[in-house]
């Protein structure tokens, strides 16, 4: 979505309709990405790999008033807390991003200078860099390029890998498109 990801639609959208129930589909299979939808107030997830009966199922769920999580939903969550250590001091994950911070990822991770988010996002140039020297403190990162890293394991941006023509001996036309799902 252009200027906004999901985790911060859900929220707007649960803000000023806390009584909605939101469904998410998506192929992000990252666990920070499901707990933050959790926080935000997410009540289903369905993978886009998964059956068309489970999509059905959760729509059926929500309307009833209840939750849907695909069992890879659950899975994720449980690696992601078994590769946690456990000890008795429990080492606090990087505090969750605000809203406006995780746009300034976005818009980073998808190659927009400071000068082009801040015309997007109606802000200084400053309070841009100013957002961006926060995130990296926050997040222990040291470059953009563990920002993008981090954009992309996180759910906030895809990597959308064009489309690439390979030579096929056994097409007319000597060639096969390989693609990647959006």
């Amino acid at each position: 979505m252009p200027r906004l990801n999901g985790i911060d639609a859900a929220r707007q959208i649960l803000r000023s309709n806390p009584n909605q129930r939101i469904l998410v589909l998506t192929d992000v299979d990252s666990e920070q990405a499901i707990r933050e939808c959790l926080e935000a107030g997410v009540r289903g997830w369905v993978f886009k790999t998964d059956g068309a009966q489970d999509l059905v199922t959760a729509v059926e769920a929500l309307e009833q008033h209840r939750s849907m999580f695909s069992s890879r939903v659950s899975d994720l969550v449980l690696d992601g807390y078994l590769r946690r250590p456990h000890s008795d001091s429990i080492v606090p994950l990087p505090r969750a991003l605000a809203p406006r911070e995780r746009e300034v990822v976005q818009l980073v991770a998808e190659g927009k200078s400071s000068k082009e988010i801040a015309v997007m996002l109606g802000l200084s140039v400053k309070t841009v860099e100013t957002h961006r020297s926060n995130i990296l403190i926050k997040l222990k990162i040291h470059s953009i390029v563990e920002l993008v890293m981090y954009a992309v394991r996180n759910g906030i941006v895809s990597i959308r890998t064009p489309l690439a023509v390979m030579p096929d001996a056994h097409s007319g036309n000597g060639h096969t498109v390989i693609g990647m799902p959006a």
